[in-house]
């Protein structure tokens, strides 16, 4: 079929990381992102894809999506997924442990100090810093995500309704993925069929 050409692979070359690797860069991730999975998306692509090269931006993208599909945090699910992804069952339970632990720290020492800093006003004046720091990197993520997601003029029809709905409706987040994956692959099988 000319014109129809699948996807070439990622031109880098994708490496196989030690578990205490996967660990560490899963403790990083989890240690130095604030505000939620969102806001440690475009952390964790820069981290798995750019700087060490364990998947490439397609695949990323894939789990990225799958983990959004399933219960559990995006960050969490996305470390579990390209740790197994490099190493299995060991990976996945590494980059998990790897993801949660300083999340899993910071609340217990944080539960234990909460009612004598709550009311400071340099805690909650931080705490304002922080929020709008989360959202400049979620606006990123968003960005590093999108660019490479929405490649053609279905896909970006697709977006932008999705988009509309989630911002002026009450549909539920797992409708939107789902239906967007069957909506994509009703278009693109009828296209191939076409072809």
């Amino acid at each position: 079929m000319e014109g129809c050409t699948e996807e070439t692979i990622s031109e880098v070359q994708l490496i196989k990381p030690s578990l205490f690797k996967l660990f560490l860069a899963c403790l990083k991730i989890g240690t130095f992102t604030f505000g939620g999975g969102f806001a440690m998306m475009a952390l964790i692509q820069d981290e798995f894809v750019n700087k060490r090269h364990w998947v490439d931006a397609d695949e990323m993208l894939n789990i990225i999506a799958i983990a959004q599909s399933v219960p559990g945090v995006i960050a969490v699910n996305s470390s579990i997924m390209v740790g197994y992804r490099v190493s299995k069952i060991k990976g996945a339970l590494v980059c998990a442990l790897g993801a949660v632990l300083p999340s899993f720290i910071s609340i217990c020492i944080v539960s234990t100090f909460y009612l004598q800093f709550r009311d400071n006003k340099y805690a909650i004046g931080a705490l304002r810093g922080v929020k709008a720091a989360v959202v400049a990197l979620m606006c990123s993520a968003i960005i590093n995500i999108a660019k490479p997601s929405v490649k053609d003029i279905f896909t970006g029809i697709v977006c932008a309704i999705a988009f509309i709905l989630a911002i002026f409706t009450e549909i539920n987040a797992i409708a939107l993925i789902l239906s967007g994956g069957v909506i994509g692959y009703i278009y693109y099988r009828r296209r191939k069929c076409a072809n």
